[in-house]
């Protein structure tokens, strides 16, 4: 697995030390976490920040650029602790899986001025969900945007999505479009998603349905399972590429292989429908059962309309079907 992307593995209920880190003339002091958060959650928001046009954590104002490299980042963290010299994101995200923001931060500082503009994304993305440290919200956009001054894909998608919501920087989708499809272009798999999104609804950019696609199939390509729901539903309504329903079956089966409630509950609607597979009740209503237990209120509705449909040994076939049922990492699930 790619060393970026174990960020979405760090381990659970680590505590944390204590840490005073400084920025320019500005001290703010590290808080000790509690032993029972959930890291493992908190690292893969710190990656992938569970961002998108639907899900937007951002903040608002004017980001100033006010030479970050040094009057923000150029100062030891940590009380006057030295910084290695030999460091870089990889060594940060390892010490984040052990729990060790102290060491992270040193690590991503580092990274930063030895030339990898991701280790100023990663600090920026511990302040912003107060990850070891108070939530500074402002700080965090400034971290974003010397990143992006650098040419950080990550920070591109992060800092295109607050001037997408206008928050602590000035709601411009021009720009939006422009910093979320570089990231796009740079091959990360969120920022295709977002550009695509972008296109789709024609924010900052004429609206082109079939370009809104080809992102999200580049997207699909590294997995990402809103891209590949995103897929399906272009397959299903024929937008931006030929109404197919076989093809959404296909896609949806892909996500929800892995669990993923959406794609559990159109795979449950096509065999309640026979809609681009045969129909099957038995496992309609299994797979609307699982949907329905991960929180979706109309897979709920949709398994207790097919119950009243079967027959006491059909009932029995797909609760069991439910129960028996395992997910697969959404790189097997194809």
């Amino acid at each position: 697995m790619p060393m970026k992307r174990r960020a979405q593995h760090i381990l659970q209920k680590r505590q944390l030390a204590n840490c005073t880190p400084r920025f320019g003339i500005t001290a703010v002091t590290l808080t000790m976490l509690s032993s029972g958060l959930d890291f493992s959650l908190c690292l893969k928001r710190l990656r992938n920040g569970k961002l998108n046009m639907i899900q937007i954590e951002s903040i608002q104002g004017y980001v100033f650029m006010r030479n970050l490299s040094r009057d923000i980042l150029a100062i030891g963290f940590c009380m006057g602790i030295s910084v290695p010299v030999m460091a870089d994101v990889a060594k940060g995200i390892e010490a984040l899986e052990t729990g060790d923001v102290q060491g992270s931060v040193k690590e991503f500082q580092a990274a930063f001025e030895a030339g990898d503009a991701d280790g100023a994304f990663y600090i920026g993305r511990l302040f912003e969900m107060g990850l070891g440290t108070d939530k500074d919200m402002r700080r965090a956009a400034e971290l974003y945007a010397a990143a992006v001054s650098r040419g950080s894909a990550l920070a591109q998608n992060r800092l295109g999505l607050m001037h997408l919501n206008g928050e602590f920087v000035l709601q411009d989708y021009r720009r939006a479009a422009e910093l979320i499809c570089a990231s796009a272009d740079q091959g990360d798999a969120n920022g295709q998603f977002n550009c695509g999104l972008m296109y789709f609804e024609g924010k900052g950019v004429a609206q082109d349905p079939a370009r809104a696609v080809g992102y999200w199939q580049l997207a699909a390509e590294a997995n990402h399972v809103a891209a590949i729901n995103y897929i399906g539903q272009a397959y299903q309504s024929g937008t931006g590429i030929g109404q197919d329903a076989t093809a959404a079956f296909n896609q949806f089966q892909i996500t929800a292989a892995a669990g993923n409630p959406m794609g559990l509950h159109e795979v449950a609607k096509a065999y309640a429908s026979g809609a681009g597979v045969e129909r099957d009740l038995v496992k309609a209503h299994g797979f609307a059962n699982l949907a329905a237990v991960r929180g979706l209120e109309e897979a709920r509705v949709l398994r207790d309309e097919i119950a009243g449909r079967l027959d006491a040994a059909s009932l029995e076939a797909a609760q069991t079907f439910a129960r028996d049922w395992e997910a697969v990492p959404i790189d097997q699930a194809g």
